[in-house]
């Protein structure tokens, strides 16, 4: 009986619609790459079986992006025209349904006599359209074609999102390094400087802390690293803010090994301990504690100092981006984790005037697109 039953699932209706958004999953991976030829390539095939038609194209103002369908002289003949039949739509922006004469070429077996030409359009511009052969039209293969090309369009649009996301991420990482480096720089060489004729192995050794912390630091690789590279980066920024501040800085250190591989936003931990560096040691001593728990679905990350504590005011301007203030990197970070994740991942700072401060944040364990860097 469930055999007989699980053969007669669904109606046609139902199969066709299956199988309809099954096409357009395959296609929709490589649209997000961005309207390249590769990517328009791969999915021209998946595009003409949404359609149903002899071939299709994709032309921008270059030219033919992609091209899939019936091959050979046939292939030549229609390619080599689809430009000249697409300029009108990239200027009008306007659909146009193409006759024999505008179409057929001249050998009489060749299957193309008509064509559908539909824009793909993203932010209210032109930026290609999709061509669409057949060997008639109906007012069925008009709207499925604008439909279609709609479709893509979005798809175009969310690919141009995640460049603009890309950028901002890239345009964040670069302004987050330009604040850490002149700030800390000199205070390292300092420390590292008064060692060289008291203690020059230790001299020697914060030397090579201080190289291995700019190198990860300032590194030109991707947005993301493990955990455990980015405390471990945290270790080397303490021991050098240890070797300048001595028995005044204390710190303690609380880590879940089992969220040691979760990957996270380059460089979202340093600032923070930087952060409660500076105000943690701003009565003369303090003490930072650093904690990673794990939270089953994602890693929780906490950075606490029993220093002097902000006016929340403050905070949430600096969070707002409307200043920076004295809180280094905290916006910023702020900011990058929201672009990853979603707003629901910002950072969340608990603090009073003489009470401290608590900025705590949580990373899902695993996220689509979010990949450690080697």
């Amino acid at each position: 009986m469930f055999a007989r039953r699980r053969k007669h699932f669904g109606t046609p209706a139902d199969k066709a619609t299956y199988a309809t958004l099954h096409t357009a999953s395959l296609a929709s991976p490589h649209l997000r790459e961005g309207l390249t030829p590769a990517a328009a390539g791969k999915a021209s095939r998946h595009l003409r079986d949404l359609l149903g038609t002899a071939a299709i194209a994709i032309c921008d103002s270059s030219g033919v992006l992609a091209w899939d369908g019936i091959g050979g002289p046939y292939e030549s003949n229609h390619r080599r025209d689809a430009k000249d039949l697409a300029a009108p739509t990239l200027r009008s922006g306007r659909t146009a349904v193409l006759g024999a004469h505008d179409v057929a070429c001249r050998d009489p077996q060749c299957p193309i006599r008509t064509a559908v030409v539909a824009p793909i359009v993203t932010e209210e511009r032109v930026v290609a359209v999709l061509v669409a052969y057949s060997n008639n039209t109906s007012a069925a293969l008009v709207r499925a074609t604008e439909e279609v090309a709609r479709w893509v369009s979005g798809q175009v649009e969310l690919a141009e999102l995640n460049k603009e996301r890309t950028r901002a991420m890239e345009a964040e990482l670069r302004a987050l390094r330009a604040q850490i480096s002149p700030h800390f720089i000199y205070n390292a060489l300092a420390a590292i400087a008064s060692f060289v004729r008291t203690d020059p192995e230790r001299a020697r050794e914060l030397l090579l802390e201080f190289a291995d912390f700019s190198r990860y630091a300032l590194r030109r690789g991707g947005e993301f690293t493990t955990l455990a590279d980015e405390l471990r980066n945290v270790e080397r920024y303490l021991v050098l803010e240890q070797a300048r501040f001595g028995d005044r800085l204390k710190v303690s250190l609380q880590i879940a090994p089992e969220v040691l591989p979760v990957v996270i936003p380059f460089l979202v931990v340093q600032p923070l301990v930087e952060n409660a560096v500076r105000h943690g040691l701003e009565a003369g001593a303090g003490s930072i504690t650093i904690r990673a728990r794990d939270r089953i679905n994602e890693a929780e990350i906490s950075v606490e100092d029993d220093g002097a504590g902000s006016d929340p005011e403050v905070i949430r301007a600096a969070l707002s981006g409307e200043t920076g203030g004295d809180s280094v990197g905290l916006g910023n970070v702020d900011a990058r984790l929201r672009q990853v994740y979603g707003d629901t991942y910002g950072l969340v700072v608990e603090t009073a005037l003489e009470a401290g401060t608590k900025v705590t944040f949580r990373i899902p364990k695993y996220s689509s697109g979010v990949h450690a860097s080697p």
